[in-house]
This record gives C-alpha cells, structure tokens and sequence, in this order.
C-alpha cells in the first residue's frame, strides 16, 4: 500500500486541537478520510496518507475473535494501522467483572457491535442477562442465546434487582469463604447485565429511571468485584440520558466506553462529562466515507453510490490504550437487512445452549407491587406498576415528537435519531420541522433561545 507519512514535532504535551479540514486543505487532499492524525508519544505526531480509508472493507468476524483470551479480552476489530482491537470482558489481575458502555446515533452500528459481545459470552462461558428495550427488535437473534432476555422496561428493573441479588449473595458467601475477589468458575460463572438502549430505561420521564440508575450503578461498584459486570448500549453521551448521576458516569470512565458516530451535542457532552480528556479532539466519523463535495458541471453524470453510508462500525475506544486513534469492528452479520433472523449472525452464535439459567423475575416483584397489582385499576396500582409503553405506530408525528423530548429539550439532529429508534414510521426532516413550527403556534413548544434546543413547555 503507498502510504505517505509525516512524522511532527509537536509543542510540549502533544497537540490537543486541530482543523482536520484545514489540514486536508494543506496536504491537498479531497477526500478527508484518507488522512489519519494520530498524536505519539511526548512531543510528536503522525499525519498518515492513504490511497483510500484503511478502515473500508474490514473482514468479517469469526467465531475465533469472540472467544475470550488468557487476558480476559474478544478482538471486536482493528485499528486504521491493523492492530487489533481488543474489548475486555475479564481481568484475570483483579479478578473483576468489567463496566462497558456502547454510545452512537442510529444507523452508527451498535447493535452489530452488541451482537459480538453476545456472542463472545455465549462462546466464553460467561452467563448473559439481557434487556433489548426496543421490544426485542435490536438484537433479535439473541433469543434463546442468552439465559434471560426481557424487551419491556419494567423486566429490565426486575432483571437488574436479580442480579443485584446475585452479586449480594456472592459477596456474603465469599466472605465467610475469606475470599476477597472473584475466581472465575470456581463454583461461580463469570455474568453479565446487558441493557441496550439503556437511554428508554434511563432517560428523563422514565417511569423506573431512579431505581435503574441505582442498580446500575450498584452492579458497576460492587458487582465487578464478585464476577457480575454490567454494559449498557445507548443513542447518546448525554448525561440526562443516563440516569442523571455523576456516580454512574464516573463509573463508566473506569470501564469499557466505545464511541460509535455521534453528533456533535454528543461530542460536547463527552469532553464536560469527563470520558473525552477536555483539549482533545476526534477526527470526524462521516456518515459516508470517502465522499468528496465538488461542484458538478451541466450535464456531468452523478455517481449513484455516492450517497450510500458506509461507516457502520467505525469507533474510538475512548477508555483503550489509543482513545483517539480510529478503528473498526469486523463485519457482524448480512450486509444488508434479512427477512428474518440473521443466518451468518445465528451461525457465530452456534447451536449449543446459552451458559447459566434464568432469572426468575416474579421473585424480584415487591410486595407494593404484589398488592397493587391484587387491585386491579384501584388507586394506588398506577404508582406501583408501570404504565403500558406507548405505540409510536398509533400516534401523530406531533404526538411523537413531545414523547421523546426530555424537559431540557433536544438539538434537532438528536431529535431526529430519537424518532428513528422509536418505532413508529419514518418521519422526513421537512415533516418534522412542519410539526415543530405547529407544536410552537399551539404553546407547546418555547420558542428559540439561540441555544439550538427544541424544548417542551412543561405543565405549570
């Protein structure tokens, strides 16, 4: 491969802000995904040039990948330079469970890249309780994969109160054993909660949002330490989409934290939330790779594929030894949509039966529960039991839109992907901008503070 390469001397402690387009501009390159900024160690930098993406045409995954290795870790993928990329899910030094998280927009590749760590603890022995919060619509094929699988909000807290049990009973039961860590499989296997689309459980308005963010947050301090780990994958970075807890964002840092394309609001509450170090910067993930904007002359033909995006996959592994440097997951699956389960994703998974046995979720129902479910729809069952998800495919595009803003509102990019991921039809740009314009004559939207947010008028 002709690569041209560029070795920098850099100011004391590296460079932290750069203009990838101004650089591109310099080095007359059109297509800004050919060039890769990496900063090295001490007072040096590389600029990379390729002959095109080195990340395009990733091989696809295999079984061997998603099996763990001596040092508790699966290879998801590669890295822009070929080395490997490497997720953890055990520490055979500390004997600890890992905390992961998963953040993209729609479309960026997080379910495939769930997919992998399914199947990766299927194939490692390591016991998986998973919540699909999409009504079980975003990792379909993880039905009978996995010891528990809920779609509904309200199992995913029973199944987090389970496993918090679990980890509860493992601390009292090592320390009468005088044991102070987790030995994996010595009796007890190594375990997992998986919450995708952790932002319907965790968001502002949730109806379980408060005691979620508690049990996470509980299995991410105290359940690593005893075999239980806890991942969750969500459409963005904020911190109101995750519970609103410092504690719970500060656990993450520590743990496994993978940034799939995102939005720029992500990309600010990242560096303010502490998981990007403030000064630095990320080279762009486009939506199509390898597109160049040029002025097309009368008549001149345009190339059909050009608008097809080609990035799914593409990530930083902001908690990795090279959170800035660029890489990819393998290819997870059919390239396009299939009509039913995924025949290459079922084959990674295999035929034998899921480690571990089921959480029985009637046992974690509270007494106040219990009783106001006994009722019926007398007072009182509304605040114990959850109310019914609401239908998207029922409601008006007005009606969707107020859904799915919190009360400190959305940028529009991220109001968008929100209506992606809720299940209703797909609702065009224009559309929705027509709707907030109308939700706005009505009162029930403010109007523009120069901020950018699209911001619902709250009852008083």
């Amino acid at each position: 491969m002709n690569v041209r390469e560029y070795l920098l001397k850099t100011p004391p402690g590296g460079v932290k802000r750069y203009n990838h387009d101004a650089l591109c501009d310099l080095l007359k390159v059109e297509d800004r995904s050919r060039v890769i900024f990496e900063q090295g160690v001490g007072r040096q930098a590389i600029v990379r040039i390729y002959p095109s993406n080195p990340l395009m045409g990733v091989r696809d995954m295999t079984g061997t990948d998603l099996v763990m290795d001596d040092r508790g870790r699966i290879q998801l993928g590669t890295y822009f330079d070929g080395a490997p990329l490497y997720f953890r899910l055990f520490d055979p030094r500390t004997g600890n469970a890992q905390r992961g998280a998963v953040f993209g927009t729609t479309g960026a590749g997080k379910s495939r890249l769930v997919q992998a760590i399914l199947i990766a603890c299927k194939n490692s022995s390591v016991v998986v309780h998973l919540a699909d919060l999409k009504h079980g619509q975003s990792v379909p094929e993880a039905a009978g994969q996995v010891a528990t699988r809920v779609t509904t909000q309200y199992e995913a807290i029973l199944m987090l109160r389970g496993l918090v049990a679990e980890a509860e009973r493992r601390m009292a039961a090592y320390a009468e054993m005088g044991r102070s860590g987790f030995v994996i499989n010595s009796p007890d296997p190594l375990m997992y909660g998986i919450v995708d689309e952790a932002n319907r459980l965790l968001e502002k308005g949730a109806p379980f949002r408060e005691e979620a963010a508690r049990l996470i947050k509980e299995l991410g301090r105290t359940g690593r330490s005893v075999g239980v780990g806890i991942i969750i994958a969500a459409q963005a970075g904020h911190l109101d989409e995750l519970g609103g807890s410092d504690t719970l964002r500060g656990m993450l840092k520590e743990g496994e934290v993978i940034l799939l394309r995102w939005s720029s609001a992500m990309m600010q509450q990242l560096v303010s939330d502490g998981l990007l170090p403030r000064g630095e910067s990320l080279q762009p993930i486009p939506k199509v790779v390898g597109q160049v904007r040029r002025i097309r002359r009368f008549n001149e033909e345009r190339d059909d594929t050009e608008d097809d995006v080609n990035s799914q996959g593409m990530l930083y592994h902001l908690t990795g030894v090279r959170p800035t440097s660029m890489a990819r997951t393998f290819m997870v699956g059919s390239v396009a949509p299939t009509p039913g389960f995924d025949p290459l994703i079922l084959a990674l998974y295999g035929d034998h039966a899921p480690p571990g046995q089921a959480i029985d979720l009637e046992e974690y129902v509270s007494a106040k529960e219990q009783e106001a479910a006994a009722e019926g729809d007398q007072e009182g069952a509304s605040s114990a039991m959850p109310a019914p998800a609401p239908d998207a495919s029922r409601m008006s595009t007005a009606e969707r839109i107020l859904a799915v803003l919190p009360a400190d509102g959305l940028a529009e990019v991220d109001l968008m992907a929100a209506l992606e991921a809720d299940g209703g039809r797909r609702v065009p740009r224009g559309s929705v901008r027509t709707n907030i314009s109308t939700l706005r004559n009505k009162g029930k939207l403010a109007r523009p503070d120069g901020t950018g947010l699209i911001v619902p008028v709250l009852p008083d």
